[in-house]
């Protein structure tokens, strides 16, 4: 199948990237802007090989984007592309309504004029707001409450609308928080054991218990490849790890795998809106006979050797203008807590 798949050069999109193309049997488009999160040097691996093409473009550019789609005779799309961190999104919620919804929006409409077969939106478990007891199921109400989800909810939505107007053919998944190598070190994981390995604080928002299902990024991309070929068009599937750990449980696995003391840890004034707890159920999936199966304990070890093995990946990243932007959300917190 000839695939484009848009923010293919981010976290979660070159990994899928590697997947799809080490199968042999797909010629894949990797549709990037190359923003900050953006990094081509994690498809190293694959840019040479036959099936690959990258295209540098923004998925708002509606011409663009038809050009692509006719070009390279795509005939399906799974849309990974999005602006996704919530700290960031407090700062600049409008280029989270412009990516993650206007965007979204130009996919669909020039993926259903060009007749492309299978439209998957790559979402989050957030978009179900903060989930106090239980699981989210893909039929309960959607309650985002950060910029960043109620931009990922207004796309799925809208990814949905296509089903039942026009019966294009969409499906929707919704994972919950992703960790593996090649993460961007704002998130929580790469951020606390970059932070740890160089001995500086790891910010703890509130009390440290807000809870989190971990969900490592290969058993993401095999959810995400499993319902592209096999889901039910017009059907929203959750993709969990069934791995649920308080924030500052995870904080101390990384310092104890990093030989570092709890003395690094900062408890932080919290973030306004901030969800308690995430847990979906993923049975619906599960139905498709996929399974996640990277243990939490192993795969977040296996992370931490990844960033203690890759600083040339990860320093120059951190040297630049992220941190300004750390800055801006940590500095005060950090003096605050002395």
């Amino acid at each position: 199948m000839r695939i484009l798949v848009t923010g293919g050069a981010g976290f979660i999109g070159s990994h899928l990237v590697r997947r799809l193309l080490s199968s042999g049997q797909h010629q894949v488009v990797n549709f990037d802007a190359l923003r900050y999160s953006g990094n081509l040097t994690n498809l190293n691996t694959v840019s040479q090989q036959p099936g690959y093409a990258f295209v540098y473009g923004d998925i708002c550019d509606g011409a663009l984007v038809s050009s692509v789609l006719r070009q390279y005779r795509i005939e399906g799309i799974i849309n990974c592309a999005a602006e996704t961190h919530v700290d960031r999104s407090i700062l600049d919620p409008e280029s989270f309504a412009r990516t993650d919804v206007v965007g979204t929006g130009v996919l669909l409409e020039k993926g259903r004029q060009d007749g492309v077969k299978r439209f998957l939106q790559v979402s989050t478990d957030e978009v179900y707001g903060s989930v106090e007891s239980g699981l989210s199921t893909e039929e309960d109400r959607v309650q985002p409450r950060s910029p960043y989800s109620a931009s990922k909810a207004g796309g799925d939505f809208l990814v949905l609308s296509y089903w039942t107007t026009y019966h294009f053919p969409v499906m929707v998944t919704r994972g919950s928080n992703t960790y593996g190598s090649n993460q961007y070190p704002e998130k929580f994981i790469p951020l606390f054991v970059t932070n740890a390995i160089d001995e500086q604080p790891l910010p703890l928002y509130g009390d440290g218990q807000y809870r989190r299902d971990w969900l490592a990024v290969e058993d993401h991309c095999a959810g995400i490849e499993q319902v592209f070929f096999h889901g039910e068009p017009g059907t929203v599937y959750n993709i969990g790890g069934g791995n649920e750990r308080e924030n500052i449980v995870v904080a101390e696995e990384i310092l104890a795998y990093l030989g570092k003391p709890k003395s690094l840890l900062r408890f932080v004034s919290d973030r306004p809106g901030h969800d308690r707890r995430y847990a979906v159920d993923s049975g619906r999936l599960r139905q498709l006979g996929w399974r996640p199966i990277v243990p939490f304990d192993e795969g977040l070890r296996s992370t931490v050797q990844w960033y203690r093995e890759h600083e040339s990946w990860w320093r120059p990243i951190k040297s630049g203008a992220f941190r300004e932007y750390y800055e801006q959300v940590y500095g005060r917190r950090l003096q605050q807590a002395g």
